[in-house]
């Protein structure tokens, strides 16, 4: 694989895109997990989504990243699928902690993953990795934007 400017210039472009995917994707996470925890979780639209993306790939370093792991993502595939479990759950779960940000939303962003995962099937026509891909996207986007309350205000722990 050979990353330049404008790989990671044509992976904003497609992240952008999944909009459609991956917004409802984020909004049915948000909920569910509002219900579990008993809180009303604010939704995405895809103008908020859109921006958190151009905010991620702003950011050179970052966006570098995100894009190699989002392209590794959607061509991996591995024969029988099973023995790839873990290298799609692991780039999956990376994915979706660099977007989420710095801890502890990065730790939620991973942990989030595998709840996003568990919700989100691709079809045999994609690379395993594909569907992953989509679990990282709303994963980390979700954990990065606003809309749950204990974000909304400072911390009471800072000195």
């Amino acid at each position: 694989m050979r990353v330049t400017p404008d790989t990671v210039r044509a992976e904003h472009e497609w992240v952008r895109e999944r909009a459609p995917t991956v917004v409802p994707l984020i909004n049915d996470v948000r909920a569910d997990l509002g219900d579990l925890f008993g809180t009303d979780v604010g939704q995405v639209s895809s103008k908020q989504y859109h921006d958190a993306v151009d905010d991620v790939f702003a950011d050179g370093d970052l966006a570098l990243n995100v894009a190699a792991l989002a392209a590794l993502l959607r061509e991996l595939d591995v024969e029988g699928d099973y023995p790839g479990f873990i290298i799609d759950e692991l780039l999956g779960r990376e994915l979706a902690g660099m977007i989420a940000g710095t801890q502890p939303l990065r730790l939620l962003g991973e942990a989030t993953f595998h709840y996003a995962d568990v919700h989100t099937h691709g079809d045999a026509t994609e690379a395993a990795g594909a569907d992953d891909l989509d679990a990282a996207l709303a994963a980390g986007f979700q954990t990065r934007l606003p809309g749950w309350d204990w974000t909304a205000s400072e911390s009471p722990f800072s000195v």
